[in-house]
């Protein structure tokens, strides 16, 4: 791996089972996944790894390894290092984008991919200036979280947002909530600078190109990203989009079974 950038990730091995590889979204970590894989059990092995700008992963030097380019090409290096020349793919939201970009570039790794609430990002550069900005002020109130009960307060009023819908009242958000306060906000605010649906380049024109299978999970109270997601259907002829229901943006929390079940019957027909 390169000297200035070490992978904190963990790896589930069981023999003679294909691996599935986890990414998580924006103010995540390697955990993300624990009840998906523990409901997957002994038929997959799998790989999760904390992103540039989370957890214990560490960047000593360089902001240009928090940009979706390089984060890429580190994950690539990982699986070269860990000798996993193909893999299944899923990536949620930030990690959707991410797993998208990975897809597209790197279409020889990947037997077939899930995007959970992901983008292929924006489309026009006014688009993107604007998301810049947007992400940009974020990004400064992060800076700001100086002790634990500020950075608390920050992802209490970051889980308010009308995409995350209720899941403020699912019985698993303080554990989520503690494991998100691990970050560091300083990190967190690099990674949104460097690596936001603003900073990203626009992958929609590479869409009708891709020959990976996709499948699109987005939840059923996510208008936003159902909408997103119809047209990367229609654009890709090798995707296809299921609804999962009774859930907004975190699909994977919110109705773990059936985002489960999903991904199962997908990789199942590989």
């Amino acid at each position: 791996m390169l000297k200035n950038y070490q992978s904190n990730y963990k790896l589930i091995n069981y023999s003679d089972k294909e691996t599935i590889f986890f990414l998580h979204g924006f103010i995540g970590n390697l955990d993300e996944f624990d009840e998906v894989i523990k409901l997957l059990g002994t038929e997959f092995s799998y790989l999760t790894v904390d992103l540039s700008g989370h957890g214990k992963t560490q960047v000593s030097s360089g902001d240009k390894y928090y940009t979706i380019e390089q984060t890429a090409q580190v994950l690539i290096n990982l699986l070269d290092e860990l000798n996993i020349p193909k893999c299944f793919l899923v990536g949620y939201s930030m990690g959707g984008r991410l797993a998208l970009y990975l897809t597209l570039h790197f279409p020889g790794r990947f037997y077939k991919v899930v995007l959970e609430s992901a983008s292929p990002g924006l489309a026009t550069e006014t688009e993107r200036l604007e998301r810049v900005k947007k992400d940009a002020q974020i990004a400064r109130k992060l800076c700001r979280c100086v002790s634990k009960t500020e950075f608390r307060e920050f992802l209490l009023n970051w889980y308010t947002q009308p995409i995350f819908g209720y899941i403020k009242n699912h019985p698993e958000f303080e554990r989520i909530l503690e494991s998100r306060l691990q970050n560091q906000p300083i990190e967190l605010a690099k990674s949104l600078r460097l690596m936001g649906t603003g900073s990203q380049p626009s992958l929609w024109g590479k869409l009708k190109d891709n020959i990976v299978p996709l499948l699109l999970l987005v939840g059923d109270n996510d208008q936003k990203f159902l909408t997103i997601n119809t047209k990367i259907a229609e654009l890709c002829k090798v995707a296809q989009l299921k609804i999962i229901s009774n859930s907004a943006h975190n699909t994977h929390l919110e109705n773990t079974r059936e985002f489960v079940q999903n991904i199962k019957d997908f990789f199942d027909k590989y």
